[in-house]
């Protein structure tokens, strides 16, 4: 499953989006370090399933009427502060949980309500321009410094007549969850002496960015749209990064009264449609919701999770099926499973992450939506409908 972590300053709105994304109950207050402990839960990215192309929706469990939410890890770390990679606010520990994570939504303070240390402020007191580099900047100075403590080790192996600095650096990184592949790749690119005795601190920080923004690519949730000044949300939008605006508190209202029959929304709707149960407050509260909606097509909080997977990350989802006629299983379920694959993944990456066993006794497989067999070089493409044979089916 992929992980998704959730970052930023104190009081951004971290929890709240966590709260909104997962339906997961966790501590949220308007003073800094509320979490300490990183909650870990569920949430989905969503997408078109491939049930629109039948005449019948699907009866899978995570699919609203074609629409296909699939299972991805949303973890909210507590927020981070000027200082976190020398430890400053316990910031070693919580860069720390950062390691596991595929790719981070920084939470950003839109209003500018909160200030550098994530106090709250009055509304656009703080320029939100400020933290938009903070936690990349804090990522990539913890990561140095871990490169930096580290480096004997690999001075120690160069001594060595069959040393490799990219086995030497996959073996330190490899807990900060860099590849092999990419880490060769970011040599390929750096200007550095081939003594790793030579190395200066600018190399060795160069290396450590190039490889952080490999590992743990970033976007931007400009939270609390509904309440920011305009000017600045634009100056968010008008950045050279992925941003992305987003109200989580407006998301948790909505997910919380379509639980309670107030209105029709599936996470994701850029519109909502309000029902005639409610009080008056709860109508006036969602029409305003309705409006940011319309200005900024929907919460936002989908958006992120979905740019964070089928953009930042480059995956898309196939459907494996045992009947290509029926796209079912062995018991009659139509398209029961959607895994998210990195693009350029095959049929055979896709019988892998059924099983193993099932990718060990791969066969060959089908395209179900045109019935023809497809090689297992072929690259999956976003809704394709795969039947694998294998040995071990």
């Amino acid at each position: 499953m992929l992980s998704i972590a959730l970052a930023g300053k104190p009081n951004a709105g971290k929890s709240t989006f966590y709260t909104a994304a997962t339906m997961a109950e966790v501590d949220v207050a308007n003073y800094p370090f509320t979490t300490i402990d990183a909650n870990r839960g569920v949430s989905y990215a969503r997408t078109d399933c491939p049930c629109l192309e039948r005449d019948e929706r699907c009866n899978a469990d995570n699919c609203e009427d074609g629409k296909r939410y699939v299972p991805i890890e949303l973890l909210d770390v507590a927020g981070l502060v000027p200082g976190a990679h020398e430890g400053k606010g316990l910031g070693n520990q919580f860069l720390d949980e950062l390691t596991n994570a595929d790719v981070i939504i920084n939470v950003v303070d839109a209003s500018g309500g909160t200030n550098e240390k994530g106090e709250p402020v009055d509304i656009g007191e703080h320029d939100p321009l400020e933290d938009i580099d903070f936690v990349e900047e804090e990522m990539d100075l913890w990561l140095a410094d871990i490169v930096d403590r580290n480096w004997e080790s690999v001075e120690r192996k160069s001594r060595s007549p069959d040393f490799d600095i990219d086995d030497a650096l996959a073996d330190m990184l490899s807990g900060f969850g860099a590849s092999p592949k990419q880490i060769a790749t970011v040599l390929r690119e750096l200007d550095y002496p081939e003594d790793p005795i030579q190395w200066e601190d600018d190399h060795r920080e160069a290396l450590a960015r190039d490889i952080r923004q490999r590992t743990k690519p970033i976007v931007v949730a400009a939270n609390k749209i509904d309440v920011a000044p305009a000017e600045n949300v634009e100056k968010l939008l008008d950045l050279d990064k992925p941003v992305i605006p987003t109200t989580a508190e407006g998301e948790l209202a909505l997910r919380r009264a379509a639980d309670n029959g107030l209105v029709e929304y599936d996470p994701g709707d850029e519109t909502i449609e309000i029902g005639d149960d409610g009080s008056d407050a709860q109508r006036e509260a969602l029409e305003g919701l309705a409006e940011t909606m319309a200005d900024w097509d929907g919460t936002g909080v989908q958006a992120a999770l979905n740019f964070a997977v089928y953009d930042l990350l480059d995956h898309l989802t196939a459907y494996p099926v045992e009947d290509a006629s029926k796209w079912s299983d062995g018991s009659g379920n139509i398209l029961p499973d959607a895994f998210l694959l990195p693009d350029g993944s095959t049929p055979v990456d896709l019988a892998y992450a059924v099983h193993s066993d099932i990718g060990d006794g791969y066969l060959h497989a089908v395209d179900a939506k045109s019935g023809r067999d497809v090689g297992e070089e072929y690259e999956l493409e976003e809704g394709d409908v795969i039947k694998i044979v294998s040995t071990a089916s």
